[in-house]
């Protein structure tokens, strides 16, 4: 049953995204440098029963193999001019799966960064990026995608450029970043200014928050201090966590996050007024079903603080904020 990201969200339920794509790739036999993208061709069995499991698990939303799908990633595989191809591909698959189910699933076009830098640090200039974005997500969005799923981003020049595509394209977007050094982005964006990086666009985002990052209590932080912001400029949150922490394990990285963890991180995620839920590194099916089980059973409860944060989810690895940080804002609060 299809439906839009928007329609998703005036029901005014907690909407759960899916879970990991490239770490649940490596337990189905992913091999280290192998694209993901590739599965499309290889392996596209695999890739729609990735997604049949996060909808069975009771996923609201879907996002497409095609993190890499640009034009940068893919040129370190001699794959650059199939960018078109297996965006619109990975979306088709996507929506097989979506269209198959009776409850409304949400198709969301993953949008990774191009892993350029932009000038003066790089080469990469805003319409070389704006173009790039384009050919990806025309691609999902002939493919069936019902939104552009920016995500992991770190540069404000990426987000911007990735945003001004899908507009260009004429798709609705959501960004989020990954906050995971010391706080900021990479490249020093703070979770209090994401909403600003739309605020001169012609179409802001349907939803915008945090993904990744370096773990699920510090991803909760992140949500407390764009929150204030969030709100006042009405854009929907979203946070996408880490399922715990990861750690080596020889060469293997696992993270230490259960599927208990998951359902604490759900329900605390919530009271911290997220509107969109969902799981990165490490999330299996089975971590998004007890994300779902918490969401359907949550009981409104306090706004949680870094304290309630770290005794019921795990101590931060990012230094929490402080009033005493001459750079955070008045109206934040933690």
């Amino acid at each position: 049953m299809r439906t839009s990201l928007s329609d998703l969200i005036a029901t005014g339920k907690i909407i759960l995204a899916d879970g990991a794509t490239g770490t649940n790739y490596f337990e189905l036999g992913l091999t280290s440098g192998e694209p993901p993208e590739f599965w499309l061709d290889s392996h596209p069995e695999r890739v729609a029963g990735l997604h049949q499991q996060f909808v069975d698990a009771g996923a609201d939303i879907i996002l497409t193999n095609t993190f890499g799908a640009n034009r940068h990633r893919l040129k370190l595989h001699n794959a650059q001019a199939r960018t078109y191809e297996l965006a619109k591909k990975a979306a088709e698959i996507a929506r097989s799966v979506a269209d198959s189910c009776a409850r409304p699933v949400v198709v969301a076009g993953s949008v990774g960064p191009t892993g350029e830098l932009f000038d003066p640090l790089g080469a990469l200039t805003h319409d070389e990026a704006v173009d790039t974005f384009e050919e990806q997500i025309r691609g999902l969005k002939d493919g069936g995608a019902d939104v552009a799923w920016i995500e992991t981003m770190s540069a404000i020049e990426e987000v911007r450029a990735a945003a001004q595509a899908a507009i260009n394209v004429g798709m609705p977007y959501v960004a989020t970043c990954s906050f995971d050094t010391a706080g900021r982005t990479m490249m020093g964006l703070k979770p209090d200014g994401l909403a600003d990086v739309f605020a001169d666009l012609a179409v802001p985002p349907v939803a915008m928050g945090a993904n990744c990052g370096v773990g699920a209590s510090d991803i909760l932080v992140t949500a407390l201090e764009m929150g204030a912001t969030a709100n006042h400029a009405h854009i929907p949150l979203i946070t996408k966590g880490n399922c715990g922490i990861p750690r080596f394990e020889g060469i293997e990285i696992k993270y230490s996050g259960t599927p208990e963890l998951m359902s604490k991180y759900a329900d605390m995620a919530v009271n911290a007024g997220v509107r969109i839920v969902g799981g990165c590194c490490g999330t299996s099916p089975e971590h998004l079903a007890a994300m779902r089980k918490a969401i359907d059973n949550h009981v409104a409860g306090p706004r949680p603080t870094i304290e309630s944060i770290i005794q019921n989810i795990g101590p931060l690895t990012n230094k929490p904020p402080t009033d005493n940080d001459p750079n955070r804002r008045k109206s934040r609060r933690g």
